[in-house]
């Protein structure tokens, strides 16, 4: 099924086709990625950025943030612990960390390479030569979010960074050979519903295979911190009306989305979404990975796998890489 992008601005706006749109997004979850969920153990290696973002707890000019940054040999130890769980995925995050060089990162993602698992990186903009060296050490995958398609927004929201070289980012990566992840902020302050309509067409244009999908949550240590919060509900149609138009992409049920709501990750689940991911990072060090306050942070597997279950879905036992369906 395809929308046209009145259509997308159409379903956004009009609050009385929600049952039927949740519904028709979890058919074809169920059509095209069936009903295992898969668990991607998270491991927030350092909470050092040099970026500016106006929404982001993490911002360098944020002084009142316990920074912190786990040792390579220490974040290998911690991959290795989680792939023990039985997790299939790592998914390693950070603030831009200029410490982590291409060096570095080559070393811990050949480490955990050695363990029986696919790796996610999400650590932001890089070189083509950076992201070349991290495939050639065995990266499957990475995760930059768009966040927004609209340029002028974009450049509010983050000082002295360059839409157009995002946009290189993405498209270096899916030239690489990644599964390249992408995804958006919703009810960033003067965004629009046209604008976020831009944004679903935008992840099918560059064939995205993971989207992440996010309501905007003010944090008191930002600019935006008077900000009204997004909106759970839109926020959630996004994220089906990404589901129903790119239909076998992975798409995670974000932390974000229980933060707002208790239930916030089961209605994810519901409505979409196919995956987890449980945070696995050291336990002194999790809680200051705020980019947002109150972040709610699901840290047990068997606690997830508890959820997944009790929605009569599985845990899937592969690497959870993009469903040829």
């Amino acid at each position: 099924m395809n929308f046209s992008k009145q259509e997308i601005i159409n379903i956004l706006k009009d609050d009385s086709q929600n049952d039927w749109l949740f519904e028709l997004a979890d058919k074809v979850r169920r059509e095209n990625v069936g009903d295992e969920v898969h668990l991607r153990g998270l491991i927030e290696f350092s909470n050092i950025c040099k970026c500016m973002c106006k929404y982001c707890g993490l911002r360098s000019p944020n002084k009142n943030i316990d920074r912190y940054r786990i040792e390579p040999d220490d974040v290998i130890s911690c991959a290795e612990k989680a792939v023990e769980l039985g997790y299939k995925t790592i998914v390693l995050q950070s603030g831009e960390d200029e410490f982590y060089s291409r060096d570095v990162m080559c070393k811990i993602i050949k480490g955990i390479k050695e363990f029986d698992c696919a790796l996610t990186l999400s650590i932001g903009e890089r070189s083509f030569e950076d992201y070349k060296a991290f495939k050639d050490c065995g990266a499957d995958r990475y995760l930059i979010r768009i966040e927004t398609t609209d340029r002028e927004l974009y450049k509010k929201m983050h000082p002295n960074m360059d839409f157009d070289n995002r946009v290189r980012c993405l498209k270096d990566l899916k030239t690489l050979g990644y599964e390249v992840g992408t995804g958006c902020l919703v009810g960033l302050p003067e965004q629009t519903i046209e604008s976020l309509a831009d944004d679903i067409l935008f992840f099918k244009e560059i064939g995205a295979d993971m989207i992440g999908i996010g309501p905007f949550i003010a944090h008191p240590e930002t600019p935006l911190k008077d900000c009204e919060n997004g909106n759970f509900t839109l926020a959630l149609k996004v994220m089906a009306l990404t589901r129903v138009l790119l239909k076998n992409v992975n798409i995670p049920a974000t932390t974000a989305m229980e933060t707002l709501n208790p239930n916030g990750r089961i209605i994810a689940l519901q409505s979409g979404a196919n995956v987890v991911m449980p945070n696995v990072t050291t336990e002194k060090f999790s809680s200051k990975y705020e980019i947002y306050p109150d972040k709610s942070s699901l840290s047990d597997r068997d606690e997830a796998e508890r959820i997944i279950k009790s929605i009569g879905r599985t845990i899937s036992k592969g690497y959870g890489f993009r469903s040829n369906s």
